[in-house]
């Protein structure tokens, strides 16, 4: 007969715990109490060790993902396909960090002023022969790039500052035109001279870039957009001050496509790709929406892929470079923004979306080069006269 008040203390040797003897419902004995003991450290046991193994696994895929090498581009606005950049990651398992200019004059400026860190850099023509000269750039190892066969030699025949493609490889030839919207604008002469319309005062912007408005102005008087006499520079710095200036919201490269998607301005100097990308989702916009190059000519631009002096990633940026002329990758990269494939002769066969423009439009612009030390006088017109209380 149980007594409660004469309960014998039992020491367990593996816990430390007290046991009263018969302190067990139904008759349980300590033989189960081990069995339990156990039973709950083995579980315990096999929780902690998971609880580890997870943090060990989860840790080493954080630190994988922090060592993937990283390819550090500076390029321009809507100018590379995510798409492009992500297979490129997936095929390289690197990690691409993608920063932005507006300008190739905001380009250089930060570049020369100490930013750094970047590995591909994608200049014009006028200032990859600039950052030839001031050593800016690294020599491309051809070898290292085998689908340079693909590079159209019509478009490296202009390219007599780098004709070699020692220090640059031709990524784009194209130009910047007019985007009208014809539901606005019904009546219009494919022209400059359309941004001298006072009626169409408050509804127009153009670039924010000295080299395309003065080149724009130039070639409307009848000059190459590349003089170099003061006379010249100053009737078309006038030109802009005078009869364009006045009907303009304002010089703006970064927002012109969305100013003109929402309906801010019906007119604006500009890329087809900016401002269609915009309107893709809006059928009677893109109805509406005409480019056109003016039939004075105008500037026209090669993009390049170069690598800056320093780069830590030298050969994944040749990777990349190779990357994109690939034919298949160079027409995906043509048919996101509409363009025609004009530095990429095989991508042609690869492309299957139309173009807002074709290569022979082009026969009309002549590309902007390096004017050497007359690039003063563009800047004394731009930057001291035509954007003076901007």
């Amino acid at each position: 007969m149980e007594e409660r008040g004469m309960e014998e203390k039992m020491e367990l040797p593996i816990t430390g715990a007290v046991l009263r003897q018969g302190s067990y419902k139904h008759g349980k004995n300590l033989k189960d109490f081990f069995q339990r003991r156990l039973r709950s450290n083995f579980i315990g046991n096999i929780c902690l060790l998971c609880f580890f193994i997870i943090t060990i696994v989860s840790g080493a895929a954080l630190t994988s993902c922090e060592q993937k090498e990283r390819l550090y581009i500076y390029n321009w606005t809507y100018y590379t396909p995510d798409t492009v950049i992500e297979k490129f990651e997936k095929e390289y398992n690197v990690r691409v960090i993608y920063d932005e200019f507006a300008s190739n004059e905001d380009m250089y400026a930060k570049l020369k002023s100490g930013g750094s860190g970047y590995d591909i850099v994608f200049p014009s023509a006028d200032y990859v022969s600039i950052m030839i000269q001031q050593n800016m750039l690294e020599r491309i190892n051809k070898s290292l790039i085998p689908n340079l066969v693909n590079v159209d030699p019509v478009v490296l025949a202009f390219t007599d500052y780098d004709s070699n493609m020692d220090y640059s490889v031709p990524y784009y030839f194209g130009a910047a035109g007019i985007i009208v919207n014809k539901a606005r604008v019904p009546d219009y002469e494919e022209s400059w001279s359309i941004f001298a319309r006072a009626d169409l005062h408050g509804r127009m912007t153009m670039l924010d870039d000295m080299r395309e408005v003065m080149g724009d102005a130039l070639a409307f008087l009848g000059y190459s957009v590349n003089t170099t006499s003061r006379a010249e520079i100053t009737e078309a710095r006038n030109l802009i001050n005078n009869s364009w200036k006045p009907n303009l919201v304002k010089f703006d490269a970064d927002a012109f496509g969305k100013g003109y998607a929402n309906g801010e301005f019906w007119v604006v100097q500009g890329y087809p790709e900016v401002v269609f990308e915009e309107i893709a989702e809006n059928p009677r916009m893109m109805e509406n929406t005409v480019f056109f190059f003016p039939k004075e000519g105008g500037p026209a631009y090669i993009d390049s892929m170069c690598i800056l002096k320093g780069s830590k990633n030298i050969e994944l940026a040749h990777k990349f470079i190779d990357f994109i002329h690939r034919p298949e990758i160079y027409a995906e990269f043509a048919d996101a923004f509409g363009f025609p494939a004009t530095a990429n002769v095989p991508a042609r066969q690869y492309k299957k979306g139309p173009a807002w423009y074709s290569a022979e439009d082009l026969a009309n612009v002549e590309l902007k080069r390096d004017i050497g030390p007359a690039l003063d006088l563009y800047n004394d017109a731009w930057f001291n006269s035509i954007r003076v209380g901007e």
